[in-house]
């Protein structure tokens, strides 16, 4: 039987249920599809661990003892915002899909679970993660005029239609500060001998 590829970049994957069966099943199918596997067998070792490791994606049962799949999801928000979470349930009901997606789910599945399903669940979760991470990369881009130095002031605007504004103008308005002019040191030194050659 042929190997299913593995992904170009290795994700690291938290998966809870407190059934051995789905742990290893579920588990193994992921691992030889080339992710990193942390499996655990209750919500109180997922907390645990979501307080020292940070994970790609969370795959957790929903109903557990002690600390269900809502709490791990909302663990999972709190430490990083971009961390997909997956739920899983063997007792569908709209009142616990609508929890779910409340506290952001990112996908919400009965089981028993086919491994094709899981695959393609999984896959789309890791693909709204890259387009998030890219988000808040460009994000963090500024956009500058090569030429007359202007910034594009994206803020409250759609990506790429704010006003170009001159650097002081975006610095005073978007940190408060005032702008003095000055001299770096080495502009000082160009500038001095400049002057001193007229």
């Amino acid at each position: 039987m042929p190997q299913n590829p593995a992904p170009a970049v290795t994700y690291d994957l938290l998966l809870v249920d407190d059934d051995p069966f789905i742990l290893e099943g579920i588990g193994e199918d992921l691992e030889q599809r080339g992710y990193r596997v942390t499996r655990v067998n209750s919500g109180e070792k997922a907390l645990e661990l979501l307080e020292r490791q940070s994970f790609d994606l969370v795959i957790t049962d929903l109903v557990m003892e002690h600390i269900d799949g809502i709490q791990v999801l909302k663990k999972s928000k709190e430490k990083n915002a971009t961390t997909m979470v997956i739920l899983l349930t063997g007792f569908g009901d709209m009142l616990s899909a609508i929890e779910a997606l409340r506290n952001q789910a990112d996908d919400y599945m009965l089981k028993p679970c086919e491994s094709s399903e899981i695959q393609f669940r999984v896959e789309r979760c890791l693909e709204k993660l890259e387009l998030t991470r890219k988000i808040h990369l460009y994000q963090k881009i500024l956009p500058m005029c090569c030429v007359c130095k202007k910034i594009r002031d994206d803020t409250g605007k759609v990506p790429g239609q704010g006003p170009w504004v001159p650097v002081e103008q975006f610095i005073h308005q978007r940190a408060k500060l005032d702008i003095t002019s000055s001299y770096c040191p080495d502009c000082a030194q160009k500038t001095l001998e400049q002057i001193l050659k007229k």
